[in-house]
């Protein structure tokens, strides 16, 4: 049997990959129509102009369904872990759950609503995806500790941990230098006052969305543990 084959671990794998190519290959296909700068533009830039904003909502809302399902399938496992061994808080579980949802539906919203187009929905849409996003991988850190021995070993809660911290540091000055920056335009140049700050901000914004994919890298050895099984019963 090849490893993606066992368990649930092609979830979480298809994901990543899905997810990895939805940011890069909208960001080649803006760099090749000269949409968007070679360095430092940020993530919704590249998906802003036709046909590359097609193809990032396309691919954003598949990426936002698998996240859907790896984050419930995970709720599963956790569920069935605290039922068996007591080692988690039911509320601790659904509350993960929530904001993991959450941030997949901030990932549609930033998917359908294009910065250049309805740029505060667009904005609501991100602050959705990376709060909820950060909140939500903090929250399974801490799962994964009480979690350990049974859910995972704890050399992979120190790597959630790690990827955690990093998402968390990355995530201020993504937002607060967005503040800052006041050109709407695609294109920046070193020589607007705004720049420093775009630069800090994109840079951040992009080691977050990735920190993200690297968290549900951690899932694929935990999925390769459990299935799913759907039962239907016929209602009285």
């Amino acid at each position: 049997m090849f490893w993606f084959m066992q368990g649930l671990c092609a979830l979480p794998a298809f994901l990543v990959v899905w997810s990895s190519c939805t940011f890069i290959i909208s960001y080649l296909i803006a760099l090749f129509r000269q949409d968007v700068d070679v360095l430092f533009p940020y993530i919704s830039d590249t998906g802003a102009n036709p046909p590359e904003s097609c193809i990032f909502g396309l691919m954003a809302f598949i990426s936002a369904c698998a996240g859907i399902g790896t984050i419930y399938a995970r709720y599963k496992f956790v569920d069935k872990l605290s039922e068996d061994n007591g080692v988690v808080k039911p509320s601790l579980n659904q509350a993960a759950l929530g904001l993991g949802m959450i941030s997949c539906l901030g990932m549609c919203i930033v998917a359908t609503f294009q910065e250049t187009t309805v740029t505060i929905v667009h904005d609501i849409g991100a602050m959705l995806f990376f709060v909820s996003g950060v909140s939500y991988i903090i929250l399974q850190t801490v799962i994964s500790y009480k979690a350990s021995p049974f859910g995972s070993s704890m050399s992979v809660f120190w790597a959630r941990a790690f990827i955690a911290l990093i998402a968390t540091l990355a995530f201020f000055p993504t937002v607060i230098c967005a503040f800052f920056v006041q050109q709407t335009e695609l294109h920046h140049h070193k020589e607007d006052q705004d720049y420093p700050y775009h630069v800090a901000s994109a840079v951040c914004e992009w080691i977050v969305a990735f920190s993200f994919v690297c968290f549900f890298l951690t899932y694929i050895h935990d999925f390769k543990m459990f299935t799913l099984q759907v039962r239907t019963e016929y209602a009285d």
